[in-house]
């Protein structure tokens, strides 16, 4: 049988803006090349913003609350997949994140599985309580010795699985996520609005990306930048982005006495500001390119997606060294290990400690001075921009794919 007439099924819980989400679409995408693909999401009660063109199914089953709920959700997204998988005779059925794992291994009719991790799951802060016990000790080492195959996107993903959850290393693989350079380039050369240009011909401007939650951290980013402004007045925060933590962050940002704009707000751009909450950007690449740095404060990852993209923009990166993905990214010649205690000015972008409650004020006092130094050294940003360009080339779609057709293969020669 040629891979051609292979049936494919991809599981994700829903769609919508998240990273994994981005990276389900371009697999699918790639997949289509050789396989006849097909999408499967739980509900489709978020846009499909990153569509394919491949064929979507739902299991029209929206989320429940209580126990019982939930059991019966998990039941009936269970029995509705099977169905799937036997009409469409899925040879091979591929799951992204957690909650999709538990659906797509469960309810197997004879297809080859494969589950991809996308992000940490020892460092995840939301596994508290009762539940966050059940999942780490029961349920996590249980299912995940369920699949044929583990691709993680990181290195240190793959040994969180072998060390914490006693997965064999034969059945786990890192495959890095691959990105489209040219694409991204084209959207960063795209023109921005004319009310910010202002704002981006500053000298001192630097961007963060990605969702207002816990895992991103921009919370103490807010005290450095407050800590950086009374030593180098004129500088500037621009947060790209929008969610949960929005209120708070705002709050925060206020009682700091930093000046903010909100675009949500249609605050007017006549005044000077500090701090610029501009929301969420289809096109993020078209600000990002045009600021002096890049700066990361995640608390946890799996392989950062706005981090490289930052780079491909040939944007300096500062980033803490968070577990899992920017040291792999900044410094991959270093031990997984290796954690940032002081500012570290690796081969591809500066790594830093990490900006949590135990390290807050020794951090808070290297993060400061090292943003000054980078923000006053021009010649240093422009190599590190050169050096992040250089490194983005080994994660094209063309290079990392190849191994994602390799695996599976293999998954599917054991047939």
């Amino acid at each position: 049988m040629n891979s051609s007439s292979r049936n494919v099924l991809l599981v994700i819980p829903c769609f919508g803006f998240g990273g994994a989400q981005q990276v389900f679409h371009d697999h699918s995408v790639e997949l289509s090349s050789r396989f006849k693909v097909t999408e499967c999401v739980f509900n489709l009660d978020l846009p499909d913003v990153y569509p394919s063109g491949n064929q979507v199914v739902s299991l029209q089953v929206a989320p429940a609350a209580g126990l019982s709920g939930k059991l019966n959700s998990f039941w009936q997204r269970m029995q509705r997949l099977r169905r799937i998988k036997r009409e469409q005779r899925t040879d091979i059925s591929i799951s992204h994140l957690e909650g999709a794992d538990y659906v797509n291994l469960l309810s197997r009719v004879g297809e080859r599985t494969i589950a991809v991790i996308h992000g940490s799951k020892v460092h995840d802060d939301s596994m508290v309580g009762w539940t966050g016990w059940l999942r780490q000790r029961i349920l996590l080492p249980f299912i995940y010795r369920l699949p044929d195959h583990i691709v993680t996107v990181s290195r240190e993903l793959r040994q969180e699985l072998i060390g914490a959850y006693g997965i064999n290393a034969d059945r786990v693989t890192v495959i890095n996520n691959f990105f489209y350079p040219e694409q991204i380039l084209a959207k960063a050369h795209e023109p921005i609005e004319p009310q910010y240009e202002a704002l981006f011909n500053a000298p001192r401007v630097m961007v963060t990306s990605g969702r207002f939650a816990p895992q991103k951290n921009q919370a103490p980013l807010l005290d450095v930048f407050a800590a950086l402004l009374r030593e180098q007045p004129g500088s500037k925060l621009v947060f790209l982005g929008d969610g949960d933590l929005r209120d708070k962050l705002v709050a925060q940002a206020l009682g700091l006495g930093l000046r903010l704009y909100q675009a949500w707000n249609n605050d007017p751009l006549d005044q000077e500001y500090d701090v610029y909450m501009l929301g969420f950007q289809k096109n993020p690449f078209k600000y990002i390119r045009r600021a002096a740095l890049f700066v990361f404060p995640s608390e946890w990852e799996g392989f950062p997606l706005a981090l490289c993209e930052a780079m491909i923009c040939g944007t300096p990166v500062i980033t803490t060294d968070c577990p899992t993905g920017p040291r792999e990214i900044l410094a991959p010649t270093t031990p997984p290990t290796k954690i940032a205690a002081a500012t570290e000015w690796a081969d591809y972008g500066v790594l830093m400690p990490l900006l949590n409650a135990d390290f807050r004020q020794q951090a808070l006092t290297e993060w400061v001075t090292t943003l000054k130094q980078l923000l006053a050294d021009g010649e240093k940003r422009a190599h590190y921009a050169r050096q992040g360009e250089k490194r983005m080339q080994d994660f094209t779609a063309e290079k990392m794919f190849s191994k994602w057709l390799t695996v599976i293969d293999q998954v599917l020669a054991k047939k």
